[in-house]
C-alpha cells in the first residue's frame, strides 16, 4: 500500500496545478489562506470551539490551531506559518513535523499580529481565502480579493474529485466511525440513555464532541422522527423500540458521515421495514454508475419507497408509479438521497455544473436534494436513504382525495418506532463503486 507521506505529495501536486489555473483565470499572483481565529461568546471571555477554514485543511492537516497563514502561487512550495506563541495560559501546539511537512515550508508564528511583516511587500494582487475579511484588509488585501467568488467556486468545483489522498484519510474515517456506531449499537443494546450512547460512541471514535464532523443525531424511539435530533435525554425511556444513530468522524479533516438503525426488537414489523430500507439502499448503490445525474438515484429512490410502502400496507390501492407521480411518498422521506462528502459533511460544489460555478438547483418536487451532479469519478458521496412517520408532513394528507390510501392505523402503529435511516459513504470509480462503509463489515 503507497504511504500517506507519497499520496500526500501527489495530492499537494494537484491543489498546485488548480491553483495555478486558477490564479492563471483570474489573474492573481497567490492565494493567502488563512485557517481562522477564535469567536468570543457575546459579553464573554471564552471562546466558541474552534473551527477550520475548509480551504485551509485542503492543504494541511492542521484543524485545532487558528491563526495560522498559508500563501500558495501553485509554482514554489507552499509556505506555513504555523501559529506558535509563548502562552502558558493555553495549550500550543508544538510545530509540526509529519508525513506533510517536507512538501511544506513551515515556519513559526510567535504572535497573531506579526504576519503582516512577514508576507510579501506587494499584496494588491494576492486574493485572501478566509473566514476574517477585516484582517485582510488590515493586512493591504485589495477588497475585491478577498474571498473572490470566482476563485472559490473554481476550487469548490475540483474538490469534488478527490485525490488518492483524500480517499485513505476517507478511509481512515470510516473505519473510526465504524468502531463507533459498534459502541453505540452495544449500549443501546445495554439499555443506556441517548447521552451515554453519544459517550460510548465518542469514546469508541477516540473524538470530544467538538472534533465529530457534526453533531451526533443519537434518536431513540420516536426522536427518530426528527431528522435532526441533537437533545441527547439523559433518562433512557421506559420501553426501548427503536434507535437511529446518524454519526460520523474525521480523520486529518475529511469525515465519514454513517447511519444506522435498529430495532430493538427482531421479531416485529419495524424490524423487516429496517431490513427492506436496507436491502433496497444496498440495491440502489449496486445500480449506480458514473455518467448519471445523482438527481436520477433521488428519483429512483421514490420508487424503491413506493414498492415498500405497497409491501407493508402503509399505502394500498394505489399503484407504486401513482404513489410518486402524486408524491405520495415525500412525507416518508421527505429529504435528498444525500450529498457530498469530504472536506466538510455537506461538501461543497453539490449544484455546479461547471468550475465557473453555473448552479443546477434541485427539482422542485424534491428542494431538500443537495446535489444535481452528474456523477463522475472521483466523486463521494453519501446514500442515505429513510422512511419517517412525522405527523407535521402527514397531518395535510389526512384530509382530502387521497387520505384513504393511507394504512392510518399500520401508521400509528408505527410512528412510536419514530423512521428509519441507513447511510453509507460511496466513492464512485470509472469502473464500479466502492462502499467505503460495507467494506468496513458494517452491517
Amino acid at each position: 500500500m503507497e504511504s500517506l507521506a507519497s499520496l500526500y505529495k501527489n495530492h499537494i501536486a494537484t491543489l498546485q496545478e488548480r491553483t495555478r489555473d486558477a490564479l492563471a483565470r483570474f489573474k492573481l499572483d497567490a492565494l493567502l489562506i488563512h485557517s481562522g481565529e477564535l469567536f468570543n461568546v457575546f459579553l464573554d471571555d471564552h471562546p466558541y470551539p474552534f473551527k477550520v477554514n475548509p480551504q485551509f485543511k485542503a492543504w494541511v492537516p492542521v484543524t485545532q490551531v487558528p491563526n495560522c497563514w498559508l500563501l500558495v502561487d501553485g509554482v514554489n512550495k507552499p509556505k506555513l506559518w504555523f501559529y506558535l506563541p509563548v502562552d502558558y495560559w493555553h495549550n500550543v501546539e508544538p510545530l509540526p513535523t509529519s508525513f506533510w511537512t517536507e512538501d511544506v515550508e513551515v515556519i513559526a508564528l510567535p504572535k497573531a499580529d506579526g504576519i503582516g511583516s512577514l508576507l510579501p511587500a506587494a499584496r494588491g494582487n494576492i486574493g485572501y481565502i478566509g473566514p476574517v475579511p477585516e484582517r485582510a484588509l488590515q493586512l493591504g488585501i485589495e477588497a475585491s480579493n478577498i474571498n473572490p467568488k470566482g476563485v472559490i467556486d473554481y476550487l469548490h468545483y475540483y474538490r469534488s474529485f478527490k485525490t488518492e489522498y483524500e480517499l485513505a484519510c476517507m478511509r481512515e474515517a470510516q473505519k473510526m466511525a465504524v468502531n463507533g456506531h459498534r459502541a453505540a449499537e452495544e449500549a443501546f443494546r445495554s439499555g443506556m440513555s441517548e447521552f451515554d450512547i453519544n459517550i460510548a460512541y465518542l469514546t469508541a471514535t477516540g473524538h470530544r464532541d467538538t472534533d465529530v464532523p457534526y453533531s451526533n443525531i443519537v434518536a431513540l424511539n420516536e426522536h427518530a422522527a426528527v431528522l435532526h435530533y441533537t437533545k441527547l435525554d439523559h433518562q433512557a425511556p421506559e420501553e426501548m423500540r427503536s434507535f437511529l444513530l446518524d454519526a460520523g468522524a474525521e480523520y486529518n479533516g475529511y469525515a465519514a458521515d454513517l447511519t444506522r438503525t435498529w430495532s430493538a426488537k427482531s421479531d416485529n414489523d419495524y424490524a423487516q421495514l429496517v431490513k427492506d430500507v436496507n436491502d433496497e439502499q444496498l440495491a440502489l448503490i449496486a445500480t449506480m454508475k458514473a455518467g448519471v445525474s445523482y438527481v436520477d438515484y433521488h428519483i429512483q429512490f421514490h420508487q424503491r419507497i413506493a414498492k415498500l410502502l405497497r409491501k407493508h400496507q402503509i399505502i394500498t390501492d394505489m399503484s407504486e408509479e401513482a404513489m410518486v407521480e402524486n408524491d405520495l411518498t415525500g412525507p416518508f422521506m421527505p429529504h435528498g438521497i444525500g450529498h457530498p462528502l469530504g472536506l466538510q459533511v455537506h461538501d461543497v460544489a453539490g449544484f455546479m455544473q461547471d468550475d465557473s460555478g453555473t448552479h443546477l438547483a434541485a427539482p422542485a418536487k424534491y428542494p431538500y436534494l443537495r446535489c444535481t451532479r452528474i456523477l463522475q469519478p472521483g466523486m463521494v458521496l453519501t446514500i442515505e436513504p429513510g422512511i419517517y412517520f412525522i405527523e407535521s408532513l402527514l397531518a395535510p394528507w389526512r384530509d382530502g382525495q387521497f387520505s384513504k390510501h393511507f394504512n392510518w392505523q399500520k401508521i400509528e402503529a408505527l410512528k412510536p418506532f419514530g423512521g428509519i435511516r441507513i447511510e453509507d459513504n460511496v466513492v464512485i470509480h470509472e469502473n464500479n463503486v466502492e462502499n467505503m462503509t460495507r467494506d468496513l463489515k458494517l452491517a
